[in-house]
């Protein structure tokens, strides 16, 4: 019994990895405060150029 529920758990343990890797997120990646700074003032730049 206890080996069983040894190979069991090894087996449970692998196929979780295997599952949580093909998994992907729907979350929008993390841009930073600065770097949304940065994006503003590159679009208001270029909303002045076509004007």
């Amino acid at each position: 019994m206890n080996r069983q529920k040894k190979i069991n758990g090894i087996f449970k343990k692998k196929l979780k990895k295997f599952k949580s890797k093909l998994h992907t997120s729907n979350k929008p990646a993390y841009v930073s405060k600065a770097e949304r700074e940065k994006i503003a003032a590159q679009e208001t730049e270029e909303n002045k150029v076509e004007d």
